[in-house]
């Protein structure tokens, strides 16, 4: 990709004019205790009648651990058959909300990398978080590669449909995917059709997120800078040009779409950043509200833990300013 001058600009940093907010992550170090802390209990199945066209599904569901180190735990959620969100309620609610959709590749959903450690993070700032545990589109649900969007959009509506259950303002909810869950929550704020006939009357909600924060997206589905195993998982290994065009974001029409911020590191080697780039592009010439900070260093899918004392450790606090300057949060 050549940047011009005005694409330069355009990737925005730092925002000189953000409100003033306290930092909750100046220090990722001080976000982990010492042992790894509970998960919530309040968790709310997304299907009251069992998630949809799944006839000839049979997989059967897995959360293994992969961490040894008692501070933190470092679970992947694969075969997934009954989504669910689990619900982080902060100590002192400001009234946004904030709908996590981990990444995976499409193959499985980490859950506390880019789900609860995150949430804990905005939790410690008021937000109330709700972490999803979707479906795999490879698993044979008749959906196919809409299976993880029905339940992204069935995730939203509820949310939105129970917000004075929650304590939030059903005009104030954004949705942050990460990785292949950044493709996820990227299909979830440009798709304005439903991908599931109506089960309930929280159906009739609006599924379109009121700010969408996409950490170092998967994007594109084209060569050559498609993430390769996220786009099998979602497509199969022969996908047509047609298919790749259609679940590319870049190609999307992104018209009316909510403010939209962009996090990536400029040495990720999985996901590269040309991904968040071309959708910048995409993003002005739809006049979307949009910003991007692009790091030096940071890798693939670091999370809050990996990047320690590190400047994308700081990527919080600017969703945060972001958040506030577009009418999420509060000063």
């Amino acid at each position: 990709m050549t940047l011009d001058r005005r694409t330069l600009l355009g990737v925005a940093a730092l925002a000189s004019a953000a409100p003033a907010l306290t930092p909750v992550s100046a220090s990722a170090a001080a976000q982990i205790p010492a042992v790894a802390p509970p998960d919530p209990t309040e968790v709310v199945q997304l299907w009251p009648n069992g998630a949809p066209g799944g006839e000839n599904v049979t997989v059967t569901a897995i959360v293994p651990e992969r961490s040894t180190d008692p501070a933190f735990h470092d679970r992947f959620a694969q075969y997934t058959t009954d989504p669910i969100l689990t619900v982080m309620r902060p100590e002192r609610p400001n009234g946004a909300a904030l709908l996590l959709i981990p990444g995976g590749g499409y193959r499985w959903a980490v859950v506390d990398k880019e789900g609860m450690d995150v949430a804990r993070v905005f939790a410690a700032a008021g937000v109330t978080c709700f972490v999803l545990r979707y479906r795999l589109p490879a698993d044979g649900w008749t959906a196919g590669p809409d299976a993880p969007l029905q339940d992204a959009q069935r995730a939203l509506r509820l949310i939105r449909a129970n917000a004075a259950d929650y304590g939030i303002d059903p005009d104030r909810i954004a949705s942050l995917g990460a990785s292949a869950g950044g493709h996820l929550a990227g299909l979830l704020a440009a798709r304005r059709d439903a991908t599931y006939a109506p089960v309930d009357a929280a159906d009739a909600a609006s599924f379109r997120p009121d700010l969408n924060v996409l950490l170092y997206p998967v994007a594109t589905m084209a060569d050559p800078f498609v993430h390769a195993g996220s786009r099998e998982q979602l497509l199969g290994p022969t996908p047509t040009p047609e298919q790749i065009a259609a679940w590319s974001l870049e190609r999307m029409d992104w018209t009316g779409v909510g403010p939209t911020v962009l996090i990536h590191a400029i040495d990720d080697p999985a996901v590269v950043v040309e991904n968040s780039l071309n959708l910048l592009a995409t993003l002005r010439t739809a006049r979307v509200t949009s910003e991007a900070h692009l790091f030096q260093e940071g890798g693939h899918g670091f999370g809050i833990r990996l990047i320690s004392g590190r400047p994308a450790a700081v990527w919080p606090d600017l969703v945060r300013a972001f958040g506030a300057r577009n009418g999420w949060l509060s000063a």
